[in-house]
């Protein structure tokens, strides 16, 4: 399968967290690829979906959540993450949020990204196109 190039970013919040979990721009990269071939763990509405990631050496199911505002064949930016054994899932006040959130990062036109970037307010993943 040909894979579609899809920017992708991380909040400053959500960086701060990959780095604490050691979870490495490859794994992020993964995750949005299964979303572009349909895999998506959950649809929570708004731009909103959960994928699952992994724990180094360890499967998916008790891995890490992550939200990610996601638009097909453009990009996603990664906005909230948690480990399986803190928390079994965001309520529902947590979700609007984070929905808000999300319509605004797909709205958001290129030079409105550059900006964020250069603020420091999001990083761009390392997008490993021919990764596995």
């Amino acid at each position: 399968m040909l894979w579609v190039y899809v920017r992708i970013f991380k909040t400053k919040l959500f960086a701060r967290f990959a780095r604490r979990e050691r979870i490495a721009d490859r794994a992020l990269c993964g995750a949005v690829r299964r979303a572009e071939r349909g895999l998506v763990d959950a649809d929570l509405g708004g731009g909103v979906i959960k994928q699952r990631i992994a724990r180094e050496g360890q499967g998916r199911s008790g891995g890490y959540r992550t939200l990610l505002a996601f638009r097909s064949k453009t990009h996603a930016v990664f906005i909230y993450g948690f480990a399986k054994s803190e928390r079994d899932n965001i309520d529902d006040d947590e979700l609007t949020t984070l929905q808000e959130i999300a319509t605004g990062w797909l709205a958001a036109d290129a030079k409105g990204i550059e900006n964020t970037i250069a603020n420091k307010i999001l990083q761009e993943v390392q997008n490993e196109q021919d990764a596995k």
